[in-house]
């Protein structure tokens, strides 16, 4: 529950600090100092503890991918929609939708059932993170062309979680992290330069606002996005992200004077009871689908759990 509430927050974070961190700094000029000092620490700190000797090359090229995807191609869209006037409520509601998404591919593509509860869950919190959004959309004045950033957000995220989940790694989630950074900040240094927004202004509050977003929507956020991703699943992991935009819109309201409306509340409410529905579903299945695993586990004449590819006495 703790990490489950950690998580919905440092990745609501990361929407305020695009729109508090755009106003004075370019996009690029942003990510890349967000970027480049943390994938230094974090190549100083995964050295010293040796674990970059055990990536493999394999490793080093789905990590990247998922890095350029779920970080580079994600951040980089976040901050334009944010920029070019969709609020950051919307962005967070287009990015909530993504749970939907992966309910509707987790089966064929990840060879996972998702139960009729889960999906009753997930389409409750959708209409509850549509209420919420919703509330504050009359406000919003942007071309439609401006919400292809935040569908692209979502794309990208979707499918390096998808890559993930492929091939799940078993390295340290800070090396992969380590590994997604680093990738991201070498790419932004190579966009950053060749568009003349490498240089960064002097002034506090920026190195303020970078350092906050490396250390909380990157390093918490992502850091408990695939180590959640680990330990709960695909489905449950993204039902937590309906949360994320009903805490955007109370943050907004707080420091943006955004409206919070009946609508918002009533939102809230339709969000908290889909996500209780999806988690307590999958609460639910583990238990069952540990005891199918037991039962169908052989065992031995000594009554141990035969080993795989063990032969038994007539083989």
């Amino acid at each position: 529950m703790l990490a489950s509430t950690a998580f919905v927050l440092a990745w609501s974070s990361g929407f305020l600090v695009a729109k508090i961190g755009t106003f004075d700094a370019s996009i690029l000029t942003l990510l890349v100092w967000r970027f480049v000092p943390l994938a230094l620490a974090l190549l100083v700190i995964s050295w010293a503890r040796g674990d970059l000797r055990s990536v493999s090359f394999a490793d080093l090229r789905r990590q990247s991918a998922i890095g350029l995807l779920g970080q580079l191609g994600y951040c980089v869209s976040v901050y334009a929609a944010i920029v070019m006037g969709v609020a950051s409520g919307t962005t967070a509601l287009i990015d909530a939708v993504q749970p939907i998404l992966v309910a509707t591919l987790v089966g064929p593509i990840l060879g996972l059932h998702v139960r009729w509860s889960q999906w009753l869950g997930l389409l409750i919190g959708a209409a509850g993170v549509l209420l919420v959004v919703g509330s504050q959309s009359a406000m919003v004045v942007s071309g439609v062309t401006a919400y292809v950033f935040p569908v692209l957000a979502m794309v990208c995220l979707i499918v390096g979680t998808f890559i993930d989940r492929r091939a799940p790694s078993r390295l340290p989630v800070l090396t992969t992290l380590t590994v997604q950074v680093s990738v991201t900040a070498f790419a932004l240094i190579l966009v950053a330069v060749s568009t003349n927004t490498f240089v960064p202004p002097a002034a506090a509050e920026f190195w303020a606002v970078v350092s906050f977003a490396a250390l909380i929507p990157t390093v918490v956020g992502y850091g408990l996005y695939w180590w959640l991703l680990r330990r709960v699943g695909v489905t449950t992991l993204n039902a937590l992200l309906f949360l994320v935009a009903p805490a955007t819109a109370v943050a907004g309201t707080l420091m943006f004077a955004e409206p919070f409306t009946l609508a918002t509340g009533a939102g809230f409410a339709a969000c908290a009871a889909g996500v209780s529905l999806v988690l307590v579903s999958e609460a639910r299945s583990q238990p069952a689908a540990a005891r199918a695993n037991a039962s169908a586990t052989p065992i031995t004449a000594a009554g141990e759990p035969a080993r795989a590819g063990a032969r038994g006495p007539l083989a």
